[in-house]
């Protein structure tokens, strides 16, 4: 039942920024945490950061600390991902996705391109 729609993906020069933005419905109690993947081509999903809806503690991969900034809004049910300082291999198809016991549920990708 629950729904998540990743955004805000495109094409931008490194150095630059991008907000990504998931947005959820459907929410359950069940629901522990909100998390970010990435998948490049030819390459294995990669978890990218996390934010749990309990009390806000955050994970970060290290490939993105000090990079990104993950945050969440909770009445409008949007977990947001703030990425800078971006490189050409951050490229990837971005998702976000549920975090419950055994079980994890998907949105659609956004694409983030970032060009040398």
């Amino acid at each position: 039942e629950v729904q998540l729609q990743a955004s805000g993906g495109g094409l931008v020069q490194a150095g630059g920024s991008l907000r990504l933005s998931c947005a959820a419905s459907g929410f359950t109690f069940d629901v522990y945490a909100i998390a970010w993947f990435r998948q490049a081509p030819g390459k294995e999903r990669e978890a990218v950061s996390c934010i749990t809806r309990s009390d806000g503690s955050t994970y970060y991969a290290d490939s993105v600390k000090g990079r990104f900034i993950i945050s969440s809004d909770n009445r409008k049910n949007t977990v947001y991902l703030q990425m800078y300082s971006l490189k050409p291999e951050d490229t990837a198809v971005y998702y976000c996705s549920t975090v419950e016991r055994g079980l994890r549920r998907w949105g659609q990708g956004t694409l983030v391109t970032v060009s040398s």
